[in-house]
Formats: structure tokens, C-alpha cells, sequence
């Protein structure tokens, strides 16, 4: 079994995507006006979903901006590109916690995306 994708239902297709596609540098592909999907280096994918598909299809299972448990996680190389990236992004989005080293070592950032949904933008500490 492999993972396919992770798959964000909004009630603003066009605004998550404009947010990943900025955040990541990544465009994404829009196979409908009502789903698009970013597709990582190494294979992974973020699917974005209009919630009006998951009502016609899937009676509602998924709602729309209500999740509070779940974070995406978006790592990159080093701690210095978690800081440029709080930097480049400056206050055009939601930050709930700004740059950060982490117990554990990793250098860490929490966004929100446009549906409140959180965002872990982090670096692992390089071995000595």
C-alpha cells in the first residue's frame, strides 16, 4: 500500500491553491474547476478539493475549514531556509508560531493556510 495524497476539501478551491503555489513555489495542476493537486518532489501530493465535490459524491463526509487535529508538514533542507521563508512570506499570511528551534532540534514555523488550516514548515537539525 503506498499514500496517494493528502486532500484538503475548501470552500475556496482558488485561494488554497494560490496559497500552496506560493508558499511552496510549486504551481498546481487543476484536473477541474473544483480539484487541483501539488505534486512534491519524491513523489508526495497535496490534493485540493472543492467541499461542493465531497457533498456530491461523498454525502458530506468531509466539511470545509472545521479541522483542528491535523497539521501538513512541509520540510525543508536547512533551519536558514525556515527563516527565509517566514521572511519572504512577511505578514501576508497567518503565522501561529513564528521561527523556532524545537526541543528536539528541528527549526520549526506554524502557518495557517486560508481555511485555518496549520501548516509545519521545518528544517531537521544537520548531523554533526
Amino acid at each position: 500500500m503506498n499514500l496517494a495524497s493528502v486532500r484538503l476539501v475548501t470552500a475556496d478551491v482558488d485561494s488554497l491553491v494560490a496559497f500552496y503555489s506560493i508558499l511552496t513555489g510549486i504551481t498546481a495542476i487543476r484536473h477541474a474547476p473544483d480539484f487541483a493537486e501539488v505534486h512534491f518532489p519524491g513523489g508526495a501530493v497535496l490534493a485540493i478539493s472543492s467541499e461542493r465535490l465531497v457533498k456530491q459524491f461523498n454525502a458530506g463526509a468531509a466539511i470545509a475549514a472545521s479541522n483542528r487535529s491535523a497539521i501538513v508538514e512541509l520540510q525543508l533542507d536547512t533551519s536558514d531556509e525556515v527563516d527565509a521563508t517566514y521572511t519572504r512570506l512577511g505578514s501576508t499570511v497567518d503565522t501561529a508560531m513564528p521561527p523556532s528551534t524545537m526541543p528536539w532540534g528541528n527549526r520549526s514555523m506554524l502557518l495557517r493556510d486560508p481555511d485555518g488550516n496549520l501548516v509545519n514548515i521545518f528544517a531537521r537539525p544537520k548531523a554533526a
